[in-house]
């Protein structure tokens, strides 16, 4: 399908809750592509609906049609931080013409805790028996960046921080980005307290409240999604063959490529998962664009910059944009059509015909990549 417009709240702390947030940004979303809900024949949503939200409801699909005064079909998608990307993937398979898609979190709230996040999103991850012995989020990929530093002792934690660093100048130039106009330097990410070694503060994204929506259409349109893949793979890295290869990073980049009929060469910038800084080392190799254990030398050669050859995570990342779950991967095409439309602001990159969106759920147990196209003379 085509991309028709989209739109995107500001990733941060809100005091609205989810539907209002999503209300929003499917506000933004129609305004941009200049078309109404009377056009609209099916909705994709999606909202982890966590256990303590203070907003007492688990209907998310009902609650739009509430607000949207429609009864077209509602379809909920739940899958973790994959959750935006399992949305669009789903809106391209429908045999609709226009098909409206929104993602929202609300992460904040009164009700809201850090000990309460942390065990929830330890569910997204890790099995009923890595749980109860509190193995959280943060030390699972913790736990993977000790087994790729061991394999490949030449990365070190200074190249996990010079992809934190170039995330945070680029969310530094987004007006929607948690860290929008706030300086982050090398020094800042090098003294951060460690979470759980290597992983220092800064290697890990922020978890925010934030809603994205897009619109995609049969009619066609200035962009096309050419390739849409989405894996699920074992629950915990552990179960897995490999820790430092995450085999659905692997197998959706190769569909998406196949697809699309492009080579890595062809892609001109990429929105890559970022949840931890490693996440997005492994993304690099395992998507492609890179021989394995050698992401260091071109992170080092500032190859992933906004200035480099193939700038990554131009709107900051989940790192320094923020990570509002289901809204992530929505918000990874918000960035591309503005991009590719020219409307990014003092972000806007030169070239931008082929981009790559890669979005993943919990430590590689889902895994969506789209790659979408400028289409000329439209």
């Amino acid at each position: 399908m085509y991309v028709k417009g989209a739109g995107c709240t500001r990733y941060g702390i809100h005091d609205k809750p989810t539907h209002m947030l999503a209300y929003e940004a499917i506000s933004g979303a129609l305004k941009d592509a200049d078309t109404s809900l009377k056009k609209i024949d099916a909705i994709v949503c999606g909202s982890i609906e966590w256990f303590y939200t203070g907003e007492n409801q688990r209907h998310f699909a009902a609650m739009l049609s509430g607000i949207l005064k429609t009864n077209v079909p509602i379809i909920r998608i739940p899958a973790a931080c994959a959750t935006g990307g399992a949305l669009v993937w789903t809106a391209n398979q429908l045999d609709y013409d226009n098909v409206l898609v929104v993602g929202a979190e609300k992460l904040h709230g009164h009700t809201r805790n850090t000990e309460m996040i942390t065990s929830e999103f330890a569910m997204a991850a890790e099995s009923k028996w890595e749980q109860p012995e509190g193995l959280i989020f943060p030390s699972e990929n913790a736990l993977v960046a000790q087994a790729y530093m061991k394999e490949f002792p030449e990365t070190t934690m200074d190249d996990l921080a010079l992809i934190a660093l170039k995330n945070h100048e680029n969310g530094y130039l987004n007006p929607n980005a948690f860290f929008y106009g706030k300086k982050v330097t090398l020094d800042d990410i090098r003294k951060s307290p460690i979470v759980t070694s290597p992983l220092r503060l800064f290697d890990c994204s922020i978890s925010v409240d934030g809603a994205a929506a897009t619109v995609l259409t049969k009619d066609k349109t200035d962009v096309k999604i050419i390739g849409s893949s989405l894996c699920a793979d074992y629950l915990p890295p552990f179960e897995r063959d490999c820790l430092t290869t995450w085999e659905g990073n692997v197998i959706t980049a190769n569909e998406a490529f196949e697809q699309a009929g492009l080579e890595r060469g062809d892609i001109d910038f990429a929105e890559i998962h970022d949840a931890f800084t490693i996440v997005e080392l492994l993304a690099y190799e395992d998507v492609g664009f890179c021989k394995k254990g050698e992401a260091y030398k071109l992170i080092r050669d500032g190859y992933f910059k906004i200035d480099g050859k193939m700038p990554v995570n131009v709107s900051g990342g989940l790192k320094a944009k923020g990570h509002p779950i289901s809204a992530t991967g929505v918000g990874m095409i918000y960035e591309i059509l503005k991009q590719m439309r020219g409307e990014a602001g003092d972000r806007q990159l030169s070239k931008v015909r082929n981009a790559l969106a890669h979005n993943i759920g919990g430590a590689g147990g889902t895994t969506v990549a789209h790659i979408l196209k400028k289409i000329g003379g439209v």
